[in-house]
């Protein structure tokens, strides 16, 4: 069941599924509303979470925590 981006916390772990890819993440900071830097668990690198949804929402969109 997908979860919206507005419930996301601090320090928890999720998976983004979109357009048939599959991205395990932390959040680490919100500096501001609706801006999320996250940390990928398999590569670590640090980007903002809008960047995973630049191009829109597939069908196949869910956000749930691990």
């Amino acid at each position: 069941m997908a979860i919206s981006m507005d419930n996301l916390r601090r320090g928890k772990k999720y998976r983004l599924t979109n357009y048939g890819e599959s991205f395990d993440f932390q959040v680490v900071e919100m500096p501001e509303d609706g801006i999320y830097r996250v940390k990928d668990l398999n590569t670590l690198d640090i980007y903002l979470l809008h960047d995973l949804v630049r191009y829109g929402k597939g069908r196949d969109f869910d956000l749930e925590e691990l």
